[in-house]
């Protein structure tokens, strides 16, 4: 059944513009492709340049005032790198930075999560953290442009999963309390509910198809991976249910999507799943310690995986007395599905995202 929303205009921002202090590494020199690491246990950003696999510079979240709880969750970046917005969960924050990591812009949000950019209009979705325990069901809809935000009723508790429609049509979102899936028409509101049925699924992260025409979503109590067809947006039809290792996360589809990876914290593993069969493969291997975060490069030849380290089972390449505080990027050869590269960066790290390079 589709209900309207009504939309409440809760708070205008003034915008801020002050520079981050950061490591080495000149931000007129790097033109290529950036990797941004939110460090959720470290209130900070890891940058890491992608040619050569380096963390280049760290923006410190306390320096910006923000304190050392501000836990940095999720990315979100504008298509052309313009401007890029992070989530802090401790801060109940969305901020805004330019290219040159500038803070541009904040809003006040209570407990933020996943985000998602509109690929054509002015709008940057928001949903609350899984830390939160009663959080406002609502969503939040920022203005890019001036960092204006409404919040949307969406009637079930905890709405933390995001999932965009990259045609700017839909976007679903789902409650970690019920197993529902709520639907949202963007040109005009509107909405549609769908009930999954079976256990408590927990319903924490998804994704859609670039071709729009598939959503999945991940179970993280049940370790089952739903898929659903989206011949009709606006009411996913549960097409199948494939079991995957523990706890998986969050969910990335390859350029031309054909593969979704996503990591499984429990299991220290890697799932690969092939969408034109739906044949899954399994990667394993050092470094791989509670992943979280997911995103792949733009030619889809690297997926790269954050790993949270927060029980130790990754020991760092420097003997360090906060050896258990030290999270990693895996760098995985999607031809392969080998990992060819570690590389260490603050603690706890959570979501990631490729900001493209400006040549």
């Amino acid at each position: 059944m589709t209900r309207r929303i009504g939309w409440m205009i809760l708070v205008a921002v003034v915008l801020v513009a002050c520079a981050p202090r950061v490591g080495p590494g000149s931000l007129e020199a790097q033109t290529g492709d950036l990797l941004y690491v939110c460090n959720q246990e470290g209130a900070s950003i890891s940058v890491i340049d992608l040619a050569t696999g380096e963390v280049v510079r760290t923006i410190d979240l306390e320096s910006l005032g923000f304190g050392e709880n501000a836990k940095p969750h999720h990315i979100a970046v504008e298509s052309d790198g313009s401007f890029w917005y992070v989530s802090l969960i401790g801060a109940n924050k969305v901020l805004k930075f330019d290219r040159q990591d500038r803070l541009v812009g904040q809003v006040d949000f209570e407990t933020p999560g996943m985000l998602a950019v509109h690929p054509s209009a002015d709008w940057l979705f928001v949903g609350r953290s899984m830390t939160a325990v009663s959080p406002p069901a609502r969503l939040g809809i920022i203005n890019r442009s001036d960092m204006s935000i409404e919040e949307v009723e969406v009637v079930f508790p905890r709405p933390h999963m995001l999932a965009a429609d990259p045609q700017g049509r839909f976007v679903h979102t789902a409650s970690l309390g019920e197993n529902q899936i709520m639907t949202m028409a963007v040109a005009d509101q509107g909405v549609t509910f769908t009930s999954v049925e079976g256990p408590h699924h927990v319903l924490a992260h998804g994704a859609v198809s670039p071709d729009g025409a598939t959503l999945v979503v991940s179970g993280e109590h049940t370790g089952k991976l739903l898929v659903f067809d989206l011949g009709s947006p606006s009411q996913p039809r549960l097409a199948r249910v494939l079991d995957v290792n523990p706890q998986p996360w969050h969910l990335v589809f390859s350029p031309d999507g054909h593969w979704l990876y996503f990591g499984n914290q429990l299991a220290n593993t890697v799932t690969a799943v092939d969408t034109r069969d739906w044949v899954t493969k399994v990667i394993g291997g050092k470094g791989l310690a509670e992943p979280h975060g997911a995103t792949v490069s733009r030619d889809g030849r690297y997926l790269y995986v954050s790993n949270r380290n927060l029980k130790g089972e990754y020991a760092p390449a420097a003997a360090t007395t906060e050896w258990k505080r030290v999270g990693n990027v895996a760098v995985i050869d999607t031809r392969t599905l080998a990992i060819v590269r570690i590389i260490e960066v603050g603690p706890g790290p959570s979501g990631i995202e490729i900001i493209p390079g400006s040549e």
